[in-house]
C-alpha cells in the first residue's frame, strides 16, 4: 500500500531526482516541448507550473526564486519575457502531457510534455528545420551534379 507516500521517487536518490526535475523544467521552458518518460513528465509538471506562476508575478523576488531553481539565466529570461505573459488570464493548467508510445530499451511509456499555446512557436521551429533541410539537400544535389559533369568529359576522353 502507498498510504502517505506522495510524490514520484523515479528510482533515484534525492539529489539526483532534484537535479533531474530542475533539468526537465529548464528544458521545457527553453524548448516549449520535450519528450521524456510518462513518470518524469508527471513529476516535472508541478515544478514547471510553479515556475510559470513565478513568471506571472514578475517581481524581483520571483525572478530570484526562479533563478535558484532553473539552471540557466536564458531560461529565466525566456520565462519572464515570453512564456509567462502568454498565460496572463489563465489560473494553472499550463502544460499538456501527450502519451506517445513505448521506449525501445525497457518498455517505459514515453510522453511529450509541452506548454499550451506554444503551437505557433513549435510550427515556426518545424518550418525552419524543414527549410534548412531543403537548403542542405539542394546544395548536396548541386555538388553531385557538378561532380558528374566533371567526370563525364574525363570518361569520354578515355573511351575515345
Amino acid at each position: 500500500m502507498r498510504h502517505r507516500n506522495a510524490g514520484f521517487k523515479l528510482g533515484r536518490n534525492t539529489s539526483h531526482r532534484h537535479a533531474l526535475l530542475r533539468s526537465l523544467a529548464t528544458s521545457v521552458i527553453l524548448e516549449d516541448r520535450i519528450e521524456t518518460t510518462l513518470a518524469k513528465a508527471k513529476a516535472a509538471r508541478p515544478h514547471v507550473e510553479k515556475m510559470i506562476t513565478l513568471g506571472k508575478r514578475g517581481d524581483l523576488h520571483a525572478r530570484r526564486q526562479a533563478l535558484s531553481f532553473l539552471q540557466t539565466g536564458d531560461a529565466v529570461k525566456r520565462l519572464f519575457d515570453t512564456v509567462a505573459p502568454r498565460y496572463g488570464d489563465r489560473n494553472g493548467g499550463y502544460l499538456r502531457i501527450v502519451r506517445t508510445g513505448f521506449q525501445v530499451g525497457d518498455g517505459a511509456e514515453k510522453a511529450f510534455i509541452e506548454l499550451l499555446g506554444a503551437e505557433k512557436q513549435l510550427e515556426v521551429k518545424r518550418q525552419k528545420r524543414a527549410d534548412i533541410k531543403a537548403k542542405k539537400r539542394a546544395e548536396l544535389e548541386k555538388q553531385l551534379e557538378e561532380a558528374k559533369k566533371e567526370e563525364e568529359p574525363e570518361g569520354g576522353e578515355e573511351a575515345a
